[in-house]
C-alpha cells in the first residue's frame, strides 16, 4: 500500500516537487539509518513552537510525550479534525499527563506551512488541545524521527525511549464513518504505558 497519492501528501512533497522527483523518494533519500526506532532513545530536538518557545525533549523528561505530525490540507488529518476524533484523542491523553506536540514540517512556501500566528489560530478554531505545535520548517526534525506523512504518530516514554510509531489507528482512510470503527492506537500505547506495560507490537499499522 503506498502512502504518497495525491491525496495523501507526504511532509516534505513541496520541497520533493520543487526539486522535480517524487516525496518517496525523497524520503527514502533522506531518511536517516538512525531515524527513531521503537525500544531505542528517541531522538533529541531543540525546536521553535508557535509561540515562541524553544522545546527541547529533555525539557519533558519523566512525561510521556505524543508527537503528532500534521498538516491541516491533508485529508487524513482533516478526517480526524472534523470528526472530533484527534482533538478527543489529545483530550484523553493530556487527562493522563502526557504532553502532546503537534509538529508541521512543511517548509517554507510549501503545501502546509503555516506560521506561528496561523498555527494559533488553527488550534483554537478546531479546539485543538497540543501543549505545543513545533514549528519544523526546515524538516530536521521529521527526517530524525522518520516521519513520513500525516497524522504520523511517535509516543516516547517517560525515559525518553520509543514506545510506538505509526497510525493513528487501524483504519487507513479519509472517510469519518471509519472513525468509531477504528482502534485507537495511540490511546491503547498511552493507556499500556500508564499500566507499566509496553505497548502491543501486533497493534500496529505502520507507514512503512
Amino acid at each position: 500500500m503506498t502512502y504518497f497519492t495525491r491525496d495523501r501528501i507526504g511532509l516534505f512533497a513541496g520541497g520533493a516537487l520543487a526539486l522535480g522527483i517524487s516525496a518517496g523518494a525523497y524520503l527514502t533519500m533522506n531518511r536517516p539509518a538512525d531515524a527513531a526506532t521503537i525500544g531505542q532513545e528517541a531522538p533529541a530536538f531543540e525546536e521553535i513552537d508557535s509561540r515562541g518557545e524553544r522545546l527541547r525533549l529533555s525539557d519533558f523528561a519523566g512525561k510521556t510525550v505524543v508527537l503528532e505530525w500534521t498538516n491541516d490540507s491533508c485529508p487524513f488529518v482533516k478526517k480526524h479534525y472534523s470528526s472530533g476524533n484527534m482533538q478527543k484523542t489529545q483530550a484523553a491523553a493530556r487527562q493522563d499527563g502526557v504532553v502532546w506536540i503537534s509538529v508541521v514540517s512543511s517548509r517554507v512556501g510549501a503545501q502546509g506551512y503555516i506560521s506561528g500566528a496561523q498555527a494559533e489560530r488553527l488550534t483554537a478554531d478546531r479546539s485543538a488541545h497540543p501543549a505545543h505545535v513545533i514549528l519544523d520548517a526546515d524538516g530536521s526534525m521529521g527526517r530524525a524521527y522518520g516521519a513520513k506523512t500525516t497524522p504520523h504518530m511517535f509516543v516516547i516514554l517517560p525515559d525518553g525511549k520509543l514506545a510506538y510509531q505509526g497510525a493513528i489507528d487501524s483504519i487507513a482512510s479519509s472517510d469519518i464513518a471509519d472513525v468509531p470503527k477504528a482502534m485507537n492506537y495511540v490511546l491503547a500505547a498511552v493507556s499500556a504505558i500508564k499500566a507499566g506495560k509496553a505497548p502491543d507490537p501486533a497493534l500496529t499499522r505502520s507507514y512503512g
